[in-house]
């Protein structure tokens, strides 16, 4: 097994190692400390010696942070974990703090009514959002200081960092070079007269060098640091124990392996114009560069947008992956379908699952652990099923079962709601809801330049008409065996970056009722050029293609909610999702496909 269901929030560990942080709040004469959820990479994902939020707080959400005052300690969650923070932190020494509709910045100017010193660490904040936090707390006589960081300090057994092999990932699944590809960064520095980039997301790093790591669960990604210059030549900063001698001879005499430790003095020797990305690189970084004589070019990070436009070879992968990931799914759904109602729990549906993915001889890694949550726990958003949580499926029960899977040639991420039993009318009309979004963005076709912001609403338009809305966003980008959560793309009402034909995302609305239910229906879709119609302006057009071919659960659609082109494409879906997969299926699978996928 790839997941395990040990417990990993501990909230009553939480106000002991509070009070040893005030402690050292106290030598240093500071009056706050804020502990991020993040690593020296930035990227969204941290190896378990860089989960201090979770070791202080209990809080294990893939986003947040916490503001540990003298007198007061917030835990700052957006919408998907306001649920979830409740049951994972001792809420009488942590108090959430709903973010972003409460400011950091906003939250300490209360806190601290007469001024005050916060402490931060440089390497666990981007440039980006400490300029906008001094900025938001100018005249408040509240400063930051930068130093090291104190909850390593109080941390006694904290992990060691991680040592993951790094492996190839070749060019018949890159589709590019990283030659090519550092010939393309290069060019793009050389446009802005920019003299070199440094780059320290880890799924950026992968993409550029073509390589794939080990040292963050779920994610096949390495720990290491970049300089790319303008002659198309890297400075690679990463443990040699992680490189075999077959790394070493993909990566070439353009790429120069320097040791980590060499990071911070290489920046002060840089000479000409150094490309920072705000919103991903450490502060630190900007830190050891004014340290030297380089000047500062603030952009964006060259490698992000080429890694988010897929090319033609990443999206047949995508494809290939998408197919032998349905079949799996569809062989666990045949079999969920045969179990009887009761005779099941949460852990029971992850075990099974895994095993069936497992069973295609192609599974690298799950791309994150299977979020398998019934009834209350259904509208835990990202609810994580563990041994002291493990519910049983009751009559009546709806079921979100979201997971994926890492393939050589693609990542997956799909999200089914099953029912358990029979359903009640109530749940019914709200998944059909939710199905009507889901539809509305698979069939959307809009104009080239918009951005995920400009679409979202389409996906939320079924549940506003009742009054219902659900608090994460639509979609989010996914990798090329990479990380299942990649940027710049999304579809969300804060996300402004224009979509290109080869994006990935998901689409995923949903809709929760704490302490009731959760629903979730999720594809992931790619951004295509869409054909020209009859009599329409000569304006460019976009659309997407569907990746995910796994049925809908029929028994859950209030099909009289459906309009006529609403009930067209599922069936179409349905007939797709039959042809596409019934050939790598068992017989008794396939004949479960032909009974779900009947027309409605």
């Amino acid at each position: 097994m790839f997941q395990s269901f040990h417990e990993t929030a501990r909230p009553e560990q939480g106000p002991a190692r509070l009070a040893d942080l005030r402690e050292v709040l106290d030598r240093e004469r500071l009056d706050g400390f804020l502990v991020p959820r993040a690593d020296v990479h930035q990227g969204e994902y941290v190896a378990p010696r860089d989960d201090r939020l979770a070791w202080l707080t209990g809080f294990t959400g893939s986003a947040g942070f916490c503001a540990a005052l003298r007198n007061v300690a917030g835990v700052f969650i957006d919408g998907r974990y306001r649920t979830q923070v409740k049951a994972q932190v001792d809420l009488h020494h942590f108090a959430p703090v709903p973010w972003p509709e409460t400011s950091l910045a906003a939250w300490l100017r209360q806190q601290l009514p007469t001024g005050g010193t916060v402490g931060l660490d440089p390497w666990l904040h981007t440039v980006g959002e400490i300029v906008a936090l001094e900025a938001a707390l100018a005249g408040s006589g509240i400063a930051l200081r930068e130093l090291n960081n104190l909850v390593d300090v109080i941390w006694a057994d904290q992990p060691d960092a991680p040592l993951g092999l790094v492996r190839v990932q070749d060019i018949a699944r890159a589709g590019l070079s990283h030659g090519n590809k550092r010939q393309t960064v290069a060019a793009d520095l050389r446009r802005k007269g920019e003299d070199a980039a440094v780059i320290t997301l880890p799924d950026s790093l992968a993409w550029l060098l073509n390589i794939r790591g080990s040292d963050i669960p779920r994610n096949p990604v390495a720990h290491g640091f970049a300089v790319v210059h303008s002659d198309a030549q890297v400075d690679l900063f990463i443990e040699a124990a992680k490189l075999s001698p077959e790394v070493y001879a993909h990566l070439g005499d353009e790429v120069i392996v320097h040791a980590p430790e060499a990071f911070v003095d290489t920046l002060g020797r840089l000479t000409g114009t150094v490309r920072l990305d705000k919103n991903s690189v450490p502060l630190a970084v900007q830190r050891a560069l004014e340290a030297g004589t380089a000047q500062i070019s603030l952009g964006r990070d060259p490698a992000i947008l080429p890694k988010a436009c897929k090319n033609s070879v990443e999206i047949a992968g995508s494809r290939e992956a998408h197919l032998r990931d349905g079949a799996a799914m569809c062989e666990f759904l045949s079999w969920y379908d045969a179990q009887p109602v009761g005779a099941l729990r949460e852990i029971d549906l992850v075990r099974q699952l895994e095993g069936y993915r497992t069973a295609t001889n192609a599974l690298e890694e799950i791309s994150f652990d299977t979020i398998s949550g019934t009834g209350p726990n259904g509208a835990v958003i990202h609810y994580r099923v563990t041994e002291a949580t493990n519910a049983t499926l009751q009559d009546g029960h709806l079921v979100v079962l979201d997971s994926g899977g890492q393939y050589v040639d693609g990542t997956t991420d799909i999200t089914r709601t099953l029912p358990a039993g029979t359903v009640g009318a109530e749940e019914k009309a709200c998944f059909t809801r939710v199905l009507q979004g889901m539809i509305a963005i698979s069939q959307l076709r809009f104009p080239r330049g918009l951005s995920g912001r400009d679409i979202d609403g389409f996906a939320r338009a079924p549940l506003w008409a009742a009054g219902l809305d659900y608090d994460h966003g639509t979609g989010h980008g996914v990798g090329s065996y990479l990380c299942v959560h990649e940027g710049p793309q999304g579809i969300s009402r804060r996300n402004i970056e224009v979509l290109h034909p080869g994006m990935i995302l998901s689409n995923e609305p949903g809709y929760y009722r704490e302490g009731a239910f959760g629903i979730r229906i999720e594809n992931l879709i790619v951004v295509t050029e869409a054909p020209a119609l009859a009599g329409a302006d000569a304006r460019p057009m976009l659309q997407f293609e569907t990746l995910t071919y796994v049925p809908i659960d029929r028994r859950l659609i209030d099909a009289d909610m459906l309009s006529t082109a609403e009930r067209d494409w599922i069936n179409a879906y349905h007939v797709t999702c039959r042809d596409k997969i019934s050939p790598r299926l068992s017989d008794e699978a396939a004949l479960w496909l032909a009974q779900m996928t009947a027309p409605l």
